[in-house]
C-alpha cells in the first residue's frame, strides 16, 4: 500500500480536529487585549483628522458614504469580501468595525465562524486564530453562542464525485512525486471536507477564497477559484466589483496584478 493510502485515515481524523480546533479558536481564543478587557479599535474619524486629514475624508466620503453604497455588490457580499482581506492579511485593528458591520448587513454568525476556519487553510492558522480572538470578543459583546455557530462535525453538502475525481486526478499528476502529503490532506480534507461544509454557502466560500487570494497578491490561483466562483453562481459583474472592492481594501497593485487574470477567465468562459 502505498505513504499516500496510509495517509488517508490520518488525514480525515486531522480534518476532524481541524474543524473542532476552528470552533475552539472562537470560543476560547484569549489574548492580552482581551484579559484586559479592551479591545483595540481603528481611530475615530476626528482622532484620524488629527493624524491623515486627507485619508479621514477618503475613508468617510469615497470609501464609506460612497463605494460601500454602491448597487452592483449588496452589502452583505462587500463585508465578505472586506472581512476576508483583513483574515488574510492579519489585519485585526479594522476587523471589529467590519465584524460588526458584517452583522449588521446579514452576515450570519455562522458563516464569520466558517470563514474564520476556511481561512486558515488559505491564509494561515495564525490568521485565523488572530480572527477568532477578535470575533469572540464580537460575538460576546452581541450576546452571540456556541448554539448560532456550526459544530465541528456536520452533514456535509453533496459532493460532486466527477469533478472531484478530475481536479484530484491532475493536482495528482503534477505534484503527486513533488508533495504527496500536500496532495492528500488536499483531497481528504479540503476538497471532501472543508468545502462541503454547509454553515458557508458554496458560492461564498469560493467569493471568500477569491477575495483572499487577490488580496495576498496569489494571482496563480485565481484562474481555478474564479471559474469555481462563477459555477457556484457569482455573476460576472458581481467578480468586476468585487475588484472594486479589493482595490480599497487590498490596494491597487493587488488588483491591477488580479485583473488580467480575470479578464482572461471571463473571455473563457462559455456565454
Amino acid at each position: 500500500m502505498s505513504a499516500i493510502a496510509h495517509r488517508a485515515p490520518r488525514a480525515r481524523r486531522f480534518a476532524r480536529v481541524v474543524t473542532a480546533t476552528g470552533v475552539a479558536l472562537l470560543v476560547t481564543a484569549c489574548t492580552p487585549m482581551e484579559r484586559t478587557g479592551k479591545m483595540q479599535d481603528p481611530l475615530s474619524q476626528g482622532d484620524l483628522s488629527q493624524v491623515a486629514p486627507a485619508f479621514a475624508r477618503y475613508t468617510s466620503q469615497t470609501v464609506i458614504d460612497g463605494l460601500w453604497k454602491w448597487p452592483q455588490l449588496s452589502a452583505r457580499d462587500r463585508s465578505i469580501v472586506t472581512l476576508s482581506v483583513l483574515i488574510a492579511r492579519n489585519q485585526t485593528i479594522e476587523m471589529a468595525f467590519y465584524l460588526r458591520l458584517a452583522l449588521d448587513s446579514g452576515v450570519k454568525p455562522a458563516e464569520v465562524s466558517e470563514m474564520i476556519t476556511h481561512l486558515a487553510f488559505y491564509s494561515g492558522w495564525g490568521n485565523a486564530a488572530a480572527a477568532a480572538a477578535v470575533a469572540r470578543h464580537i460575538f460576546a459583546e452581541r450576546g452571540i453562542g456556541t448554539d448560532q455557530i456550526p459544530p465541528a462535525d456536520i452533514d456535509p453538502l453533496t459532493l460532486n464525485e466527477a469533478s472531484e475525481r478530475q481536479r484530484a486526478q491532475a493536482v495528482g499528476e503534477n505534484f503527486g512525486l513533488v508533495a504527496p502529503g500536500v496532495v492528500q490532506y488536499t483531497t481528504d480534507v479540503l476538497f471532501r471536507d472543508l468545502w462541503l461544509r454547509p454553515g458557508l454557502a458554496p458560492r461564498d466560500r469560493s467569493l471568500v477564497t477569491v477575495s483572499a487570494l487577490v488580496a495576498n497578491g496569489q494571482v496563480a490561483q485565481i484562474p481555478y477559484h474564479l471559474n469555481r466562483a462563477m459555477d457556484n453562481g457569482l455573476t460576472q459583474d458581481e467578480a468586476s466589483e468585487v475588484l472594486t472592492q479589493l482595490a480599497f481594501y487590498a490596494g491597487w497593485p493587488n488588483v491591477f496584478s488580479a485583473m488580467p487574470v480575470f479578464k482572461d477567465v471571463f473571455a473563457k468562459r462559455p456565454t
